[in-house]
């Protein structure tokens, strides 16, 4: 769910961060000011006083003032798979920059499970970037991992980065191209 753009808040606490584009961590200070400018999938995107965007993680919520939208209960393995609550959880994983989930911007090329002994499963998730260079690729493959073992019946999840083929806009979602105008 959207939070309301543009809302300034001051941090409770100190706050690990994720400079975009760059990918690097950083920690934000007890007592700083942010405006919150995205707020999909329980992740915020943040902008500081010197104008860094900085992705702050679902579980860092209460710095922000806000209640973390992350499932307290872990999965349940012995709970029977569902390959479409798999891609549920990952409609919940968005590009930090804009508001679109990487299912509907085409990221996911494909989702595999194995079953294992436990009967609990190990889901693999072939996907890409909107560029190779892009330094959040990792902050979203972790994203993907950790929403995809919080999936009932999912014990693992293994992500792979792919290149080909190559993402382009016409890989999205005709709702993600009408979100960004294209139409």
């Amino acid at each position: 769910m959207l939070t309301k753009l543009s809302e300034s808040v001051r941090l409770t606490r100190d706050c690990e961060g994720v400079l975009i584009p760059a990918g690097t961590k950083t920690i934000l200070p007890a007592g700083s000011t942010v405006v919150i400018k995205q707020s999909l999938g329980g992740d915020y995107t943040v902008r500081t006083d010197c104008g860094d965007q900085v992705l702050i993680a679902s579980c860092d919520a209460d710095a922000l003032g806000k209640q973390s939208q992350d499932d307290p209960s872990t999965s349940t393995t012995d709970a029977p798979y569902d390959e479409k609550a798999v891609w549920k959880a990952l409609g919940k994983v968005y590009d930090p920059e804009i508001p679109i989930s990487i299912v509907e911007l085409g990221l996911v090329y494909d989702v595999d499970s194995m079953e294992l002994p436990d009967k609990s499963h190990r889901v693999y998730v072939r996907m890409t970037l909107t560029a190779p260079g892009c330094g959040m690729g990792e902050i979203l493959k972790q994203d993907v991992e950790r929403k995809v073992r919080a999936v009932p019946g999912v014990s693992e999840a293994h992500v792979e980065i792919v290149f080909d083929p190559a993402w382009n806009q016409s890989m999205m979602s005709d709702a993600a191209k009408l979100q960004l105008g294209f139409f």
